[in-house]
């Protein structure tokens, strides 16, 4: 009964905070009409290959968490998971759709990433140009971000083409497309904020200053026995970059918490049963913080959303330890960064001599 009564404060709270940025009515209308929409595809076009079965699946399930956070009052969480969830999806949808292309050789995925490649150039241009008064800052963070792998993701198709035949390819096509369309999606959302804007800058500082502590702590056996996560943590790094560097910065800026949680779960210590207890507290303290604030801390929301959405499962279920360990990182590391990040810019390290930077990355983007 206590798990279920802080599940209901929590999602009240939620859904109070979302109120004091959306005054349109039917944001999550939309959003939960797009999340149906997708659904429906996969029931009415499942995918059945061998090769793509495990990601439609795993795309499905992404959707119906998407889902399960709108019913919760959790619109952003709601839009980050619809982002994930359209990216694998569209992937999967694009090895099957175009599995002719596929068998037709070179040639034929060629000129089908070129009219892929105008056509998420167009949009990226239109991305770059696109005003985002009065909107909460973490649509536009979710859209920037997805915009942001679209050419990438599109760039490297056409690697994976060469190296590994058109099939690989599709993979990245499709994902390119789902995160360009994604984009779009979002940015047209009709919601507004009345709250103080936040200051948006480069944080290529904060960015530099991660990547010489992840360099330092990239030493065995951590290494070796997180490898997967050094791959997330320096692809966070790398995508921050890259979105900074266009002027992407509140994406920019949501990559860069993202770092930061993966930085800090290198060493997060497991939580004991009386630690579990003060973190519900202390995420019901970030709340009402965030509740009772008058700038746009949507992005600060998102995090929290996703701290919370790891402790209190819809089904009832205990959290992982992993779970646990993540809620608290998001309290104790992620929103102190996001407050940091409101502040000016510290110098840009200088380095002495010539040096280079070397960045282990994974596609697709994790």
């Amino acid at each position: 009964m206590r798990r279920l009564r802080n599940s209901c404060l929590l999602i009240c709270a939620a859904a109070t905070l979302f109120v004091a940025f959306a005054s349109a009515q039917d944001a999550p209308a939309t959003i939960k009409a797009e999340i149906a929409r997708l659904q429906q595809s996969l029931k009415d076009h499942p995918v059945s290959d061998k090769d793509f079965g495990e990601i439609a699946s795993t795309a499905g399930s992404t959707l119906q968490a998407a889902a399960q956070a709108l019913d919760a009052g959790q619109v952003y969480l709601a839009l980050e998971r619809l982002a994930r969830g359209q990216d694998l999806l569209e992937a999967a949808r694009a090895g099957v759709d175009k599995a002719n292309l596929a068998k037709s050789g070179a040639a034929a995925f060629d000129s089908a990433w070129e009219e892929v490649s105008l056509r998420l150039t167009a949009l990226d241009k239109e991305a770059h140009a696109r005003t985002w008064d009065n909107k909460p800052l973490a649509v536009r963070a979710l859209s920037e971000s997805a915009q942001g792998k679209a050419i990438p993701l599109l760039d490297g198709s056409r690697g994976f083409a060469t190296a590994n035949g058109p099939k690989d390819g599709l993979l990245y096509m499709g994902q390119a497309e789902g995160e360009a369309a994604f984009s779009k999606f979002a940015a047209s959302l009709n919601l507004t904020s009345s709250k103080a804007p936040f200051p948006l800058r480069s944080f290529l500082p904060e960015l530099q200053s991660l990547q010489t502590k992840t360099n330092a702590a990239f030493q065995p056996p951590k290494s070796i026995d997180l490898h997967d996560r050094f791959i997330a943590l320096n692809s966070a790094i790398k995508l921050a970059e890259e979105l900074d560097s266009t002027r992407f910065y509140a994406g920019a800026l949501y990559e860069y918490l993202g770092a930061v949680r993966h930085y800090a779960m290198l060493t997060a210590p497991p939580l004991d049963t009386a630690q579990q207890g003060r973190l519900k507290e202390d995420l019901a303290a970030a709340r009402n913080k965030l509740v009772d604030s008058r700038d746009d801390d949507s992005i600060a929301q998102l995090y929290l959303e996703r701290a919370e959405s790891q402790i209190f499962h819809v089904d009832g279920s205990a959290p992982s330890a992993d779970e646990w360990r993540s809620s608290r990182v998001i309290l104790d590391q992620v929103l102190p960064a996001y407050y940091a990040a409101r502040k000016p810019a510290a110098p840009l390290q200088k380095t002495a001599g010539k040096t280079v930077d070397i960045t282990l990355v994974r596609w697709p983007y994790t």
